[in-house]
């Protein structure tokens, strides 16, 4: 009973984190600034906003989560602030709808490590599925190619890897990992720093970048980050999927940008194919519990 309450408890945080950031590019693009301005914008009130709830936690409770639990940690923390440097790349060099449609890869990145390096066996309609997801891919990133998204498409690639292999490593280790996540932006808010140094301030409506790191960021990646402990990578990775299908909602209402052919046929196959392989691990899933149940009766 109580493995099934995790899972349900692991279902309903990872559901709150992956619906909570799909507000995350619409508001980058309404607040109207440049790469480096509002990367350190998000991750400088991501961090202060971390550091506040988490000494709030450690003065009322002794329970409270580490910051970054042992090396493996630190990589996690260092995968998060090279995936989150990678997004925002993307955000600047490609469309919305090519960055969160190549974004759901995170999935079947996060199925790939798990099969290497946790022993993990994908089945066979896993195996399927990745591959006609690769063909998704291929046909957004070939539709980019001469259009110069090229190169945000392959950095929203990097940022699915990135995101994934964190995910994996959090699995791996047991450990808490939900204001680890947060302590990734160092990474980028160092970089991002340096660079506005040299190219300058430049932000039209800040309020909204400073409401997405302060508020947005610190609850969709401490519930995405803890998803983990409770359910495999894979599944984590699936909510993500509310960003692919949000998204493009959210900037289409408030911008009026429409994806190309070729990127909204890829993006359906990607979808359909995610949707679909969820709901085969969902009935899979009830398959094994009611057999436990028949063959270990309370």
């Amino acid at each position: 009973m109580s493995s099934h309450n995790d899972h349900q408890r692991g279902l309903l945080i990872t559901a709150i984190g992956g619906l909570t950031l799909t507000v995350d590019i619409p508001l980058i693009r309404l607040a109207d600034g440049e790469a480096w301005t509002i990367l350190l914008l998000r991750t400088g009130t991501t961090f202060v906003a971390t550091l506040v709830i988490w000494a709030i936690w450690r003065s009322l409770s002794a329970k409270a989560p580490q910051l970054i639990p042992g090396w493996s940690g630190l990589i996690v923390a260092a995968l998060y602030g090279l995936g989150s440097i990678a997004f925002i790349t993307g955000v600047y060099n490609t469309s919305t709808a090519n960055l969160v449609f190549i974004l759901a890869f995170t999935t079947m990145f996060a199925a790939l490590l798990s099969w290497l390096f946790l022993k993990e066996r994908p089945q066979p309609l896993t195996v399927a599925a990745l591959t006609l997801m690769i063909a998704g891919v291929v046909m957004i990133v070939g539709d980019s190619v001469g259009t110069g998204h090229l190169f945000g498409d392959l950095m929203a690639l990097c940022s699915a890897f990135m995101i994934a292999a964190a995910i994996t490593i959090s699995r791996a280790s047991g450990k808490d990992m939900g204001f680890t996540a947060l302590i990734g932006v160092v990474l980028p808010l160092a970089i991002a720093a340096l660079m506005v140094s040299k190219v300058g301030f430049h932000v039209n409506a800040p309020w909204w970048i400073v409401f997405n790191g302060a508020v947005i960021m610190p609850i969709s990646f401490f519930c995405l980050a803890n998803g983990p402990k409770y359910i495999s990578g894979p599944d984590v990775a699936m909510f993500y999927l509310l960003e692919t299908v949000l998204a493009p909602v959210w900037v289409w209402m408030i911008f009026a940008e429409t994806p190309s052919r070729n990127s909204l046929i890829g993006g359906t196959i990607l979808i359909v194919t995610l949707i679909g392989h969820s709901l085969w691990q969902l009935h899979e899933g009830r398959k094994r519990r009611a057999t436990l149940a028949v063959s270990h009766p309370a």
